[in-house]
């Protein structure tokens, strides 16, 4: 995957997470694009316990749902830890 696909990725799988989970998030989009891609990670990882026979790090449906996912977990772990408000 290039590295405008992995950007364009995490953009979209971090502006998804922030969609779904609750609460204000005080990110601008150089953070969601962090998010997305930290998510993609998470999300692969979880993708590969289910799917072990082909790679969920392809830019593909299962791909972004993975890491809209896992996006999801690092936020909700960013937002529980308090980093979101000492940013502020």
């Amino acid at each position: 995957m290039g590295f405008l696909a992995i950007i364009v990725l995490g953009l979209v799988a971090g502006l998804l997470a922030r969609v779904i989970v609750p609460g204000r998030s005080g990110m601008g989009i150089p953070a969601t694009i962090l998010l997305g891609i930290a998510g993609s990670f998470v999300g692969g990882f979880l993708g590969s316990l289910l799917y072990t026979h082909r790679s969920v790090g392809e830019l593909e449906l299962s791909g972004l749902l993975f890491s809209t996912i896992g996006a999801i977990v690092v936020l909700v772990v960013v937002n529980r830890l308090g980093f979101a408000s000492r940013a502020k």
